[in-house]
């Protein structure tokens, strides 16, 4: 995929919007989502990642002032939560960056890591191979001063960038992040969000558990273009929103992307919308990795938050879908 090369997307209302008060757990409870992952960057993209590296953003509010730190869970590939390709030898590097350039360069909202994504000022990193000491364990970086990050008014406050990137090796390396106040336990900063342009997670196993991303509709879209990577054909994927009852998506099968395009009407707009993954009752699908994303109709990405803006969409069966005039 060639990376955004758009000038940045203003995110109307989002400043004027509550932010909820326990948003900083990456990925959040309302997505249903056991882990991110990442995977070395020897490994085969049939394995169900893409590029081998995520970026997540974490928004910090203005009126911020205690020291902020940034919580990998089990940052290491080896032991009870990995995907083993053989023996673990895979590297992952976790980067930590924030002020001027760090959100707001095109490179670093893009699905690539390509050009200047690692634009802003490198404030930690760290490489982690396999080492029990981190495994199922958080690494804390950190303290960070409150205003490190980008000041960017239209995603809410202050933004710090994270990149995990696969090194070497070819496992599969799953984790978590948490933003916090403190260096030793997750508590929250009151106010904070973390959102990301492309979403690279593992599936449950468990065909009854129902997972979601959130991607934002700002008040100019007109339709949106979903794209999924690696599926696996594990049951359906849906779209619910204020206007939709659950209208499926193209869904991709082994290590393809695959595209579909939904009108966006009215009702929708300045809302987020929940995109469901509903895995197959038939067959067990197990270690499932999908990677997603999804564009307005100028190309330019929308912003998954972990906790959806304005609330999860409820489907309101008194709106009548219409294109907007």
């Amino acid at each position: 995929m060639e990376p955004l090369r758009s000038t940045l997307v203003p995110i109307t209302l989002l400043s004027l919007l509550p932010l909820p008060a326990a948003a900083q757990p990456v990925p959040a409870a309302e997505e249903n989502i056991p882990y991110l992952v990442t995977f070395g960057g020897n490994s085969a993209r049939s394995w169900g990642d893409d590029d081998f590296c995520q970026t997540f953003f974490f928004v910090v509010p203005k009126t911020t002032q205690v020291a902020l730190y940034i919580r990998v869970f089990d940052p290491e590939a080896s032991g009870t939560n990995d995907e083993a390709k053989g023996p673990f030898d895979t590297v992952t590097s976790f980067s930590v960056y924030g002020g001027k350039g760090c959100i707001s360069e095109p490179d670093a909202r893009g699905t690539e890591p390509t050009g200047k994504y690692r634009s802003g000022n490198l404030l930690a990193t760290r490489d982690f191979a396999s080492d029990a000491k981190y495994d199922q364990q958080w690494y804390t970086f950190g303290p960070f001063d409150p205003h490190a990050g980008e000041l960017m008014p239209e995603y809410g406050g202050y933004v710090l960038k994270v990149i995990a990137q696969g090194k070497s090796g070819d496992d599969g390396n799953l984790y978590r992040y948490f933003l916090s106040s403190k260096p030793d336990r997750n508590e929250a900063i009151e106010g904070g969000n973390a959102f990301t342009f492309e979403y690279s997670f593992r599936m449950h196993d468990d065909p009854k558990e129902v997972s979601h991303i959130y991607p934002y509709v700002d008040g100019r879209v007109v339709s949106v273009k979903q794209s999924n990577f690696d599926w696996d054909g594990d049951g359906l994927i849906r779209v619910v929103s204020v206007a939709k009852r659950g209208d499926l998506v193209t869904a991709s099968g082994d290590d393809t992307w695959v595209h579909s395009e939904h009108p966006i009407v009215k009702e929708e707009l300045n809302t987020s919308l929940d995109i469901r993954f509903i895995k197959r009752q038939d067959v067990a699908v197990k270690s499932n990795n999908v990677v997603f994303h999804v564009r307005n109709q100028y190309g330019e990405l929308l912003p998954f938050f972990t906790v959806p803006i304005g609330g999860i969409p409820q489907y309101k069966p008194s709106i009548i879908a219409r294109k907007q005039p």
